[in-house]
């Protein structure tokens, strides 16, 4: 039987790098895999659909799941996960010491409907009672032009969206006033150089993230990876074969982590960072398959209700194809 040859647009990570490399191989299937940043990535493949198989905004793909029109079917796999405390950044003068009072003030992102600014929204609502609605949204580029979003969006009209006009920046209208906070996936220019006028709405995000995971469950997943219709309709198998083939390259990774002749010899402390992260999530600390992220994805399943972008919830259990716990 002659292995079939698939197509693969991933990041560079320790996690895809044993396939990268060659020393993983899915079952039955030659990957020819394209080493591409998810920004580049993303539009190819939600626009034209450029890959076989994909890393993929794990929001747009419930989002699309939601609308009932999605040419993608996922495996769990998280090749990006992250909590996003750490990406609200406030003006100094706004008046803005905690999450509450972002209620009725200017806030911009690239993306309304990227992943990270999902979960920070759904972490503002649910945690401290600041809705979607309450807050006037301008969308932009960071530093440069204005982004278009990945996927069109139909807003109900009690959220408030304004696109940032040509010339316009977000980092601009930030250090102008013209806005009173930013969540950003980048850090700032202006945080970075130490300017005055910004600041972390958490300043201690880490111990705010430790308490929201041990309270919630929620271990925010950024990516996952999508198989394009045509080919899992057609070769349904290839979702276990590469699922099984992202769970090796990961254990081989995460086996890396304890090689203590490499770590004492470049970075010693990080030893110590992989046994805080094992006191935190247990064994499996970048756990794959729907099980083990389950409150996760009903969490994000409840926010594309919730913040306008699809019409209806959806449950962990339709996201990916039965058995693949």
């Amino acid at each position: 039987m002659s292995r079939l040859a698939l197509t693969l647009a991933c990041w560079d990570y320790d996690r895809t790098r044993p396939l990268i490399d060659g020393r993983v191989r899915a079952d039955e299937i030659d990957l020819k895999i394209e080493v591409l940043r998810p920004r580049e990535t993303f539009p190819r493949m939600l626009e034209k659909k450029e890959f076989h198989v994909s890393e993929l905004s794990l929001a747009s793909y419930v989002t699309l799941k939601a609308r009932g029109d999605c040419p993608f079917v996922a495996i769990p796999v998280a090749l990006s996960r992250m909590f996003r405390h750490s990406c609200i950044y406030v003006r100094a003068d706004a008046g803005i010491r905690r999450p509450q009072d972002l209620k009725g003030k200017r806030v911009g992102t690239t993306q309304y409907g990227s992943t990270a600014v999902v979960f920070v929204r759904g972490m503002l609502q649910h945690e401290y009672g600041v809705r979607s609605e309450d807050m006037h949204w301008y969308i932009g580029g960071l530093d440069s032009p204005t982004q278009r979003p990945l996927l069109s969006l139909n807003l109900p009209e009690k959220i408030e969206v304004d696109f940032l006009p040509e010339g316009q920046t977000l980092e601009g209208m930030l250090e102008a006033g013209g806005l009173d906070a930013l969540i950003s996936i980048y850090i700032p220019s202006s945080f970075l150089n130490g300017s005055p006028r910004i600041a972390r709405l958490f300043p201690n995000y880490k111990e705010v993230e430790k308490d929201y995971y041990r309270r919630t469950g929620i271990f925010p997943i950024m990516h996952t990876v999508v198989v394009r219709g045509d080919v899992y309709n057609e070769h349904a198998w290839v979702a276990k074969s590469l699922y099984k083939a992202f769970c090796i390259a990961r254990d081989l990774a995460l086996d890396g982590l304890y090689d203590t002749d490499a770590l004492r010899l470049s970075l010693p402390w990080l030893i110590d960072h992989v046994e805080e992260a094992r006191r935190a999530f247990g064994k499996d600390i970048w756990g794959y398959g729907l099980e083990s992220n389950r409150k996760t994805l009903e969490a994000i399943g409840n926010y594309v209700f919730e913040q306008g972008l699809a019409s209806r919830i959806v449950s962990p259990d339709e996201l990916f194809p039965p058995n693949m716990v």
